[in-house]
């Protein structure tokens, strides 16, 4: 969940260097909520999905478990990247790995069916990172395609990592995107972090313009 905003590069290198992946606040063992909307997306076994600042978490796992074959994780720190390799041993030569800045790495145009980010985009804090972000999005999704972008509520912390965040309602999420991307449902969890605090966090799943 490392992305620009955040401190740069090596701030999130030196977090993944110096913890483990259930060591981190964001950290759950399964993204129930998430595949909850991948599922609810009725994707074909080869659907091109990108995990966008995946890093270390457990997404990928959870989707190669369940058949999908064509998996892209994008994450500012290689070395989250380097964890979560490290953890599915053979089976990450199946995922495509990627180490960037979502808002300035090429991405392919038109080629992914669902895009996924959990708390990536509460870091962006400024509005020409957020422009590029959305900008990056309507690039690389195929027209329909689905987005679903998870950041803390209103009531979730206003820091992480030692970093300022946005905090968001899924309204302001889908204003962010604007009407043109159909707002198809939306959903807030507590979650709790390894050491037992609650954070909100909130979901907000859109429809790609076609």
């Amino acid at each position: 969940m490392a992305e620009p905003d955040a401190g740069g590069q090596e701030h999130w290198e030196s977090i993944y260097r110096r913890k483990a992946t259930d060591e981190v606040s964001w950290y759950r063992p399964h993204l129930e909520r998430s595949l909850h909307f991948i599922t609810q997306a009725k994707l074909a076994p080869d659907a091109a999905i990108i995990d966008v600042g995946g890093g270390a978490a457990t997404l990928v796992d959870d989707l190669l478990d369940r058949g999908y074959t064509n998996l892209t994780v994008l994450d500012l720190s290689s070395a989250a990247i380097a964890q979560a390799r490290e953890r599915l041993g053979t089976r990450a030569a199946g995922v495509r790995w990627l180490v960037g800045d979502v808002t300035t790495i090429e991405l392919p145009e038109h080629h992914y069916d669902f895009w996924h980010d959990r708390a990536v985009f509460h870091f962006l804090r400024d509005e020409e990172a957020r422009r590029r972000y959305i900008a990056a999005v309507r690039h690389t999704l195929k027209p329909g395609g689905h987005v679903v972008v998870a950041t803390f509520g209103p009531e979730g912390p206003e820091k992480c990592s030692g970093l300022d965040v946005m905090r968001y309602t899924a309204e302001g999420i889908h204003d962010e995107f604007g009407e043109r991307f159909r707002r198809i449902g939306d959903a807030s969890e507590t979650h709790v972090t390894p050491w037992g605090s609650e954070q909100e966090f909130v979901y907000c799943y859109c429809r790609m313009p076609g």
